[in-house]
């Protein structure tokens, strides 16, 4: 199938390629280069979308992909009532996705309730040595005793003795071989004896084992086997399954439950437009998971600090994500240090006291201006960012290494007035320090008042705007609806939904110009390929698999611009040929046990279509298996005269292809890609009905247009 795959998207790539010339990230134009008037009329001439294609438009851009349906509902209550509706998650029920996030516990912790039931290596040795109590709850404890069990086996099996050999020389293959085959006969006896206990009574006994045989059960019981365990045990449960078969340090299992929950979330969520702006703003403010204490810090960090802003005002959004323990680990503000503070030995009441020689780090304090608000071009100097470094010292971690919370410790902070972009910042006179507020330690005010003028400012309004119209607009946003999102944004305070509603309402992007040109990163296509085609995503775990191959491992963008959010780099044939066999896996079935139905797909798109309809297809009966009205579809011929329809004459297979183009994509393709599609089809052996369905809607989603949206 990867021949067919380039054969066809090789092919017809270039069209696609020439839409995606825009310039990446970085290359913006500057604040200086606006025009003078946020209210510059637009000088080309925008060709308006009609009803139907503004409703695919949001869903288009709003959401993860429309799912069979969600067309005729926008239509039915108006586009602006959607949007609406959207702005206001609260209102809408997401009882699907709810269900099925309880079987991520983790996602409802704070970073040190998640770390005990998932720790790393440096919290089991601390218990192997005594330094630290095993837990009170006996499910945890025994999952401790399990890791320490192996903690301390590959201490002894790294021991070298006085004539340079291990202490414990390794297994042979053979001595392996046999351990293991042991192994799978323990695993196999204990899964009989728990499968003769009720469900309930079946973690208690595992817990009584000896430690070896519940490491032998945990690591090699049968797969079907483990599945039914698994299904049978509570949430709690299966995390300490999961922890006592995890390898030494098990707080990977943090960032497995946060990534899987992330793809549930895209695919299942009714609440699709904040969704959408919690990855926006994740990403323009990321961090990288796999820095430090990261690791069980994002989770909260997206839950509390991201996803609860990313719908209100973007200053409470820039102080939530400035008061994290991620960011300040990430960008190793919690590391500086005043040079002039008590951290660093500098003492006023003591003239001998011994300055230190340790100092600021100015990571935090130049991203914040250069990445988070005013931009590149914000009108800052070298000066500005240490000085910021300075006014933001002391915003600190409390034990990162326990998953402690936020704290302020004045004793980092660098005392004295600073001067910044042109205006002091700190307080000079015991009037100033009066008017601070009470719940306010003193020294962390000066880090407020920074950020909350950073977040007036008037570039931060331009470059937020510039980053949402290319996120939702274009890669190379139009300068005047820039301006006017900017000018929104100064006249709300940065209220995000304004800003968003401007966007919404705008002749460009309600315009056909920038109609379908956004490519799909990734994540985007993936999602999109599960909403289009109503497919249940039973096995989240292979979908966080799959987007790791595709370059787009999920919370591990290391920078912090986060991930390209433009064509450039996400448009090439290596790419899209990824994208096709991913499309080939999954229509065939073959994608991690996941069940796909090309039939109910097909069926969900004739329902969809026009009333009216050849004999062929109106009258099949309701209980016609799929199977055989599909095969009915593909060889009948039919004769249809009707618009943006198939020609007349068209074979079965022909209004299949349509109605699959309609249902994915939401309108046709191309005539060439059409062409390529009916040559793979020609080409292939003789197949079924339902292989052939089955590789026409994995050539449609491999097609140019299926990235677009």
């Amino acid at each position: 199938m990867r021949i067919v795959g380039i054969a066809l998207l090789v092919v017809a790539l270039s069209p696609l390629q020439s839409q995606t010339k825009a310039p990446v990230q970085a290359a913006k134009p500057s604040h200086a280069q606006k025009t003078k008037s946020a209210q510059r009329t637009v000088k080309e001439t925008l060709v308006p979308l009609d009803q139907r294609e503004r409703a695919q438009q949001l869903l288009n851009r709003f959401t993860f992909g429309p799912r069979p349906g969600d067309l005729e509902q926008v239509l039915a209550m108006t586009p602006e009532k959607w949007f609406e509706q959207q702005l206001n998650p609260a209102s809408i029920p997401d009882t699907v996705l709810d269900k099925r996030l309880n079987d991520y516990p983790t996602l409802n912790m704070q970073p040190d309730q998640a770390l005990l039931l998932f720790p790393d290596r440096g919290t089991i040795q601390q218990v192997a040595e005594g330094k630290r109590p095993f837990p009170a709850d006996p499910n945890l404890a025994a999952m401790y005793e399990v890791q320490v069990y192996k903690y301390n086996r590959d201490i002894d099996t790294h021991k070298i003795n006085a004539n340079g050999q291990p202490n414990i020389p390794p297994p042979t293959e053979t001595q392996a071989a046999e351990q293991k085959k042991a192994d799978q006969a323990t695993a196999a006896r204990i899964a009989g004896d728990l499968f003769s206990l009720p469900k309930n009574q079946r973690m208690a006994a595992l817990i009584k084992l000896p430690v070896p045989d519940r490491i032998a059960f945990t690591s090699y019981v049968a797969g079907d086997q483990k599945n039914l365990f698994l299904n049978d045990f509570n949430p709690r449960e299966r995390e300490i399954f999961n922890g006592m078969a995890s390898n030494i340090g098990a707080s990977y299992q943090i960032i497995n439950e946060l990534s899987q929950a992330k793809f549930l979330r895209a695919i299942l969520s009714e609440r699709q437009l904040q969704e959408v702006m919690t990855d926006f703003c994740f990403n323009h403010f990321n961090i990288y998971i796999g820095k430090d204490s990261d690791q069980w810090y994002t989770t909260s960090y997206e839950r509390d600090d991201i996803r609860i802003h990313a719908l209100g005002k973007f200053r409470d959004l820039l102080l939530a994500t400035a008061t994290s323990p991620a960011m300040m680990i990430y960008l190793d503000n919690w590391l500086s240090i005043g040079p002039d503070s008590l951290a660093n030995g500098v003492n006023p009441a003591n003239p001998n006291s011994k300055k230190g020689n340790r100092g600021l780090n100015e990571n935090y304090g130049r991203e914040v201006m250069e990445l988070h608000t005013v931009g590149v071009d914000g009108g800052y100097i070298q000066a500005d960012v240490t000085a910021l470094s300075a006014i933001l010292t002391g915003w600190s971690v409390d034990r990162p290494n326990q998953g402690g919370p936020f704290q302020f410790d004045y004793k980092k902070h660098e005392p004295g007035p600073k001067q910044w972009r042109g205006r002091t910042i700190g307080a000079t006179t015991e009037a100033e320090l009066a008017a601070v507020p009470a719940n306010i330690p003193t020294g962390m005010h000066e880090g407020i008042e920074a950020l909350t003028v950073l977040a007036a400012d008037p570039h931060t309004a331009h470059f937020m705007s510039y980053k949402l119209a290319q996120r939702f607009v274009a890669d190379d946003p139009p300068p005047a609806l820039v301006d006017r999102m900017a000018a929104t944004y100064l006249a709300t305070d940065g209220d995000i939904k304004a800003i968003l509603r401007t966007l919404v309402q705008s002749p460009e992007f309600n315009s056909k110009k920038y109609f379908r040109t956004k490519v799909k990163t990734p994540m985007e296509f993936l999602v999109s390929a599960f909403r289009t085609t109503a497919t249940d995503p039973v096995n989240p775990g292979a979908l966080v698999n799959t987007i790791n191959t595709m370059g787009m491992r999920l919370y591990y963008a290391l920078p912090p611009t986060g991930y390209y959010i433009t064509a450039d780099h996400w448009m090439n044939s290596t790419a899209l040929v990824d994208r096709l066999n991913f499309a080939y896996q999954l229509t065939g079935s073959k994608f991690a046990n996941q069940k796909f139905d090309s039939a109910h797909v097909l069926a969900f798109g004739l329902m969809a279509q026009p009333a009216a309809k050849t004999d062929t297809a109106a009258s099949a009966p309701t209980s016609t298996p799929r199977a055989k009205y599909a095969e009915a579809l593909l060889t009948a011929e039919i004769n249809t005269s009707l618009p943006n329809q198939p020609p007349p004459n068209a074979t079965g297979q022909d209004i299949a292809l349509h109605v699959l183009e309609s249902t994915l994509i939401g309108s046709d393709v191309s005539t060439q890609t059409n062409q390529l599609i009916h040559k793979q089809i020609a080409d292939l052996p003789a197949a079924n009905s339902t292989d052939t369905l089955n590789l026409l809607t994995a050539l449609v989603m491999g097609s140019p247009e299926f990235q677009l949206r």
